[in-house]
Formats: C-alpha cells, structure tokens, sequence
C-alpha cells in the first residue's frame, strides 16, 4: 500500500506533466504566430484587403476556435490571445468570429491608417438618392451569406416602387452573391428586371479569389432556391453552384456588359447606359463589389480578346508566351501558376524596381522559378503596345519586342467611389467600421 506521502505524487506528476505540455504548446504556437508577424512587416502586408476581424483581447479567452475555423490560416496568438497574424490572407469570410465562444470579434472594414469608403443607406437600403439601392459588399457587408440575404431585402424594398410606365421595375448591376439573391427575388416577386455582369461569369469578388480557397462557411437561404447547405465550399463549387441556379431558373443576366452611367430620365426613373446598350428601369440596384472595375494598363491594343484581368484556368495557356502585368501577389501567383503549365513561356512585366508588398512564400517561389529559367522577370518596365501576336515592353531604357499569345493583367481595381459621387450618392470614409449585419 501507499502511504499518505507518496499518493499524492501519483496524482502530481501527471498533471504536472500535463501542464509543461500544454505550456509549451503554447509557446510553440506563440513562436510560430511571431514568426509569421515579423515576416508580414518586412514585406509590408500589414493591412488587410478588405473585411476583416478586430479581437477584444480584453474578451478574448484563446480556446484557438478561431484559428481553427479561419481556412486561411490568418489568426496567430501571442501571450495566449488571438491576433490577425497575417492581414493579408484574410478574405472575410467572417468563420473566425462565428466560431468564438465568447463574442470577441468583430468584423469591420478600414483601419486607422487605411479608410475605407461605404455609401449611406437606409434600412431599405436605398441611398439618399431616391430609386438607387445598394446591397451586399460595396455597401459594407463583405460576408456572402448576409450578401445575399440583403441582396434579397433590398429586392423587396424595390418591389414596392414597381411603377408600370417604365419598361423595366429594376436593373441590377453585379451577379455576386447579393446581385445573384436580387436576381432571385426580382423572378420570384414578378418583377421585370436585367442583371448586368462587367465579367464573363457571375460570381463577382470571388472570381478573384485564390484557387480552391473557401468562400463559404454557412448556409444561405436564398428566394425559389430555398436553403442551400454549403459549409466549408470552397470558391470554384460555389461558382458551380449559382451557375446551376441561373440556368435552371433561367435569370436574365447579361454578362461582359460594364455598366457606364446612370441617369435621371425625368420621369422618376433613370437610364442605365453599358457598354453594349440603355435601359430605361424605375429602380437600380448596385450590387457591386469593392474591387470596382479592373485597372486598365492604356497601352494600345489592350482591347484585343487576348488581354485578360484574371487568371482563370492556366491549363488553357499551355504551349502559349504569356505576359503576366503586376507586381502583387495576385499577379506572382497567376505568373508561376501559368509557368507550371508544360510548354509556356512566362514573363513577368513590374513597372517598379521591386517587389514590395508580396507574400514572402510567393516571392521565395518566384525566384525560384526565375532561377530555373521558367519565368521572365522584368523590372521597371513598362507595356507600351499590344499587338495581336507580339508585346512591346520598355525595360532598362531599350524597347523589348517579345512574341506573345496572352496577357493577363493584374493590376488591382479602380473603386467606385467617384462613381458613386458622381450620381450623387453620398459616401463616408470609414476607419475601422463595424460591417452591417
């Protein structure tokens, strides 16, 4: 038997044991999120993209559900409490605040240092421009469920200015998740309606996403559809998805059609005026995302079907000479996506003298691929003309004539913020702002 003195130590030395365990890996994962923190300031990744979560450590108890549900694996701890660890690899999903325990999350857009530009809408989601709605992510909601959840309400606000002297109720600008629900709800309520798509696809922010990254981490309801159970979908199933749901239900979308202007018609409605046509509708609804319209290089030629603002399959580049335009990770990653591809021939066109603000992993990675001989870099250079099977490029003070077959250019969006004061709509900086739910 054991005496009084040595039962307690049986008890002692396991949980003692237990607690270095769990102390260390504490300070395993703490090292690890410094490591990853140092590394994001020295490529000056500091500021998140777009929606993102702000924690309250004072609330925080680091359970690690967060960084558990957080696909991107942007959420690091130090001293025991959450941090975004990696700003950057954020895509505002919103799983990081829908799993902790004890509401210490917050999701917002802008920081101190970058504002970021929301419209003013009402509860019905118009602006202060009667008979112009926003919903969705241009409107502060960054969130695809909740999109489209107020893609849907803002749909039914609009149902109630049907007027008949106009030959259409509502045209709807943007087929992403709040574009797509309006599209659904604009069917359901009868409304006679157009859904304009500046893409070849719908989907909109989430075309830019990375490859096979989850966009969607809860179910959505959406108007003749009903419940949709997509936990965990990653952005090309997502994709599939709404594209099943627009053939079956037949939506009247029209895509590779930019919307220029908008225009009071007199009579209370307004004229849409695209790339391709006008039309004459009561309502307008904008269901844009932030990133605007793709930032054009204005060299000539642009214009050729050959130059593209996305990488979408780079399959469909094999034995071709690709120029990739950007200096961000987007364009780093479309660039070694397509040199893994048998038989192309990639470049890489920077207009500045280095990479600045990129992943270090997409750097490492690029360098690597230049040693090997699978990517062109040219630095400082600039794109001066696109022809139909060649690029000239300034680079170094001489002029490079490159053989060419495609030209994929990533180089960010323009907001739409001009845009939106332009028609009127009254727009708030915002640093650090709650999103709408």
């Amino acid at each position: 038997m054991l005496d009084d003195a040595t039962a307690p130590l049986l008890y002692a030395i396991p949980l003692l044991l237990l607690v270095l365990w769990h102390v260390h890996g504490h300070k395993r994962r703490d090292a690890k999120s410094a490591e990853v923190i140092r590394e994001v300031k020295e490529a000056g990744l500091t500021e998140p993209a777009s929606l993102h979560p702000v924690i309250d450590l004072a609330k925080c108890c680091g359970s690690g559900a967060c960084a558990k549900a957080c696909p991107e694996e942007a959420i690091g701890f130090i001293a025991g409490k959450a941090v975004l660890a990696n700003p950057s690899a954020c895509i505002g999903h919103g799983a990081c605040a829908a799993a902790c325990p004890v509401g210490a999350i917050s999701l917002v857009f802008g920081t101190e240092r970058r504002g970021v530009d929301i419209p003013l809408v009402k509860p019905t989601f118009e602006t202060n421009v009667e008979g112009i709605y926003i919903a969705g992510e241009l409107g502060g909601m960054g969130l695809i469920r909740k999109s489209a959840e107020q893609g849907r309400q803002a749909m039914e606000s609009i149902a109630k200015r049907r007027r008949s002297d106009e030959p259409l109720d509502v045209v709807i600008v943007g087929a992403g998740p709040a574009g797509l629900a309006a599209s659904l709800t604009a069917k359901d309520r009868g409304l006679r309606y157009v859904t304009l798509e500046q893409e070849s696809d719908l989907g909109g922010s989430i075309l830019h996403f990375p490859r096979r990254k989850i966009a969607m981490t809860a179910p959505v309801n959406l108007p003749i559809v009903g419940k949709a159970h997509m936990n965990g979908i990653s952005k090309e199933e997502l994709i599939d998805f709404w594209s099943g749901v627009m053939r079956r239900v037949h939506l009247n979308m029209k895509f590779g059609e930019r919307m220029e202007a908008i225009e009071p018609d007199g009579r209370g409605g307004f004229r849409v005026v695209t790339t391709r046509s006008t039309y004459h509708a009561r309502s307008v609804l904008l269901a844009l995302g932030r990133r605007g319209t793709p930032r054009k290089l204005g060299a000539p030629g642009e214009n050729l079907e050959k130059v593209v603002y996305r990488l979408l399959d780079p399959e469909q580049y094999r034995g071709q000479a690709v120029l990739v335009v950007g200096g961000g990770d987007s364009a780093l990653e479309a660039a070694l996506a397509v040199s893994e591809v048998a038989g192309t021939d990639v470049t890489l066109s920077y207009r500045s003298d280095a990479f600045s603000r990129v992943k270090p992993k997409n750097r490492k990675r690029l360098e690597s691929a230049s040693d090997a001989g699978r990517i062109r870099v040219l630095l400082a250079s600039t794109v001066k003309t696109i022809t139909a099977d060649a690029v000239e490029i300034s680079h170094g003070g001489k002029t490079l004539d490159l053989d060419n077959d495609a030209v994929i250019v990533c180089a960010g969006g323009e907001l739409p913020t001009p845009f939106l004061k332009k028609i009127g709509v009254m727009v708030q900086t915002h640093h650090g702002a709650v999103a709408n739910g």
